[in-house]
């Protein structure tokens, strides 16, 4: 009866033994299969930061693409509009036409 008993504890503690060991290894398998989900080549980690600097260029283009316009705009109107040329003339390059004083404002600071 004692080794019927014995043979019966020590299956048990197989299957105990082994039941723990299938357990730690889906532990395992799960903390790699999470691991690698966050924080893998294509974690979502990875993907938040491809998406944030995908975003900061695309504001760039945005803003680069304005200066453009801008650019353009003001190099048309210096190859067509004289009434502009003369203006930026004027007001950039200090000049004047003949008979005209150019007359410099100095502010004055506040000490």
């Amino acid at each position: 009866m004692k080794r019927i008993n014995q043979k019966r504890g020590s299956i048990k503690n197989r299957s105990n033994i082994q039941k723990k060991i299938i357990k730690l290894l889906l532990f395992l398998g799960l903390s790699v299969l999470l691991i690698s989900f966050f924080f893998g080549d294509h974690g979502l980690y990875h993907l938040y930061t491809l998406k944030s600097e995908r975003n900061r260029i695309q504001k760039e283009i945005d803003f680069l693409r304005n200066q453009r316009m801008v650019l353009e705009d003001e190099k048309t109107k210096l190859k067509t509009d004289y009434k502009y040329i003369e203006e930026m003339a004027r007001e950039k390059y200090r000049m004047a036409k003949k008979g005209e004083k150019v007359f410099k404002v100095i502010e004055k600071k506040d000490d």
